[in-house]
């Protein structure tokens, strides 16, 4: 008998059958709520009906038109769609299908546009799977060990982490701009960096917000030493801190951004944009790919961009945040195991911790285990997966995230109950 890869495993024993908004029907007859959002993905929430219409029209039409080979409507109204939204200056895209291949394309342009060998990246950030964007994510060892040698060029440099440091959010990115100072003076020199690569909250790292000081700091620090900042908005873009980017928080604007997972709703999908001057500097045949733009991928693409508009998800984002980020804290203030909550918009997590103040994954795992009893879909994160993470799609309402603490309320009892 065939079987899956005994290396993937389900994070919760539910086999999902179907999909509405915020919830997911299970094989077992119950009604789980999903706040995990297929890592972020479902950012309209399962099925959509505008989504699945419009995906729907577009797969009795035409499936696959390959953007090199030949140009299709979904994709051109993609492209004026997301020109609405990006920041000012942004003006040119390259789609592809994942965010690991996303973030390869912009390490790509890069090199390439500016002739340098080397990125900075920070330390927690997670960029993918895949060779070169493995090299780059330092979330955890389980991402990129067991394939050396990774690729060269890569140099880590801390991010403003307050809570792990022990420090103020001042003192944490006065720290981190320090550092990265240092490291531009003893590693890898200005005119050998080509780009410095962010989230504007780690994800896989722990949901941990950057700071403004921080971002503006990495803008000022590009400009003046002539190299570029990539904004990896995976996770972030699309609504999902209570603003349509993360970077929308921070006031900068970065040079190339990233996104991927919640662009579709579910459909594969992800792209650089940069300014055209910027893009322009890639070289003749570096952009490219099979599946990069399909068509019922942008037509999905495109129904989301509308409904996130239409139905103001960004503000309901933002508005449900709040909600759900008072509630969590109200349960940590009762919780000496939680040590920290955080996070920006509908991006919040709980981080576990011993009575000594150390990483408690144990716990963590129990409480997230104790969440599906409770009806409640939750993902771990963190370098020691000691962080649980709520990441509800943007359709959430007031019902459900009361719903979802009243489970959470009762999963953190269950699971600290031996702590």
């Amino acid at each position: 008998m065939t079987n899956l890869s005994p290396q993937l495993r389900q994070a919760t024993p539910v086999v999902a059958v179907r999909g509405e908004g915020a919830y997911i029907d299970g094989e077992d007859g119950r009604r789980y709520l999903d706040f995990t959002a297929g890592i972020g993905v479902t950012s309209t929430g399962h099925c959509h009906p505008r989504v699945v219409a419009a995906a729907q029209e577009q797969v009795g039409t035409l499936i696959h038109g390959q953007y090199t080979t030949v140009m299709h409507p979904p994709l051109r109204r993609l492209v004026e769609k997301l020109g609405e939204v990006l920041p000012t200056g942004l003006d040119s895209l390259f789609f592809s299908n994942s965010g690991s291949e996303a973030v390869e394309s912009a390490l790509r342009l890069a090199r390439q546009a500016t002739g340098r060998p080397n990125v900075l990246v920070c330390h927690g950030g997670f960029h993918g799977r895949t060779v070169a964007a493995a090299s780059m994510t330092t979330s955890g060892t389980r991402f990129r060990s067991g394939f050396s040698p990774l690729m060269s060029g890569v140099v880590v440099t801390p991010f403003p982490t307050a809570y792990r440091y022990g420090w103020d959010e001042e003192t944490a990115t006065r720290f981190a701009l320090r550092e990265l100072d240092y490291v531009l003076q003893t590693i890898s020199p200005p005119d050998d960096t080509a780009a410095i690569i962010v989230e504007p909250v780690l994800g896989e790292g722990g949901y941990v917000p950057a700071t403004e000081g921080f971002l503006q700091g990495l803008r000022e620090r590009a400009d003046r030493h002539g190299f570029l900042l990539i904004l990896d908005e995976v996770q972030t873009g699309v609504g999902r801190t209570g603003r349509f980017w993360g970077h929308d928080h921070f006031g900068i604007r970065p040079d190339i951004l990233v996104t991927a997972k919640g662009l579709a709703s579910g459909f594969p999908l992800s792209g650089i944009a940069a300014s055209e001057e910027l893009m322009s500097k890639a070289w003749p045949g570096s952009q490219g790919g099979t599946y990069g733009a399909n068509a019922v991928a942008c037509a999905a693409a495109a129904a989301t961009l509308d409904v996130v508009r239409e139905e103001n998800l960004v503000a309901n984002a933002e508005a449900m945040g709040a909600r759900l980020r008072s509630g969590l804290e109200d349960v940590a203030a009762k919780t000496p195991a939680i040590g920290d909550v955080r996070g920006l918009g509908l991006m919040l997590a709980s981080e576990f911790v011993t009575a000594d103040g150390e990483p408690d994954p144990a716990t963590a795992a129990r409480v997230q285990r104790a969440a599906v009893d409770e009806g409640l879909l939750l993902l771990l994160c963190g370098a020691w997966n000691h962080v649980v993470r709520m990441i509800p799609a943007l359709v959430v309402d007031e019902a459900a995230i009361d719903e979802g603490l009243r489970a959470w309320s009762a999963a953190v009892s269950a699971g600290t109950a031996d702590s």
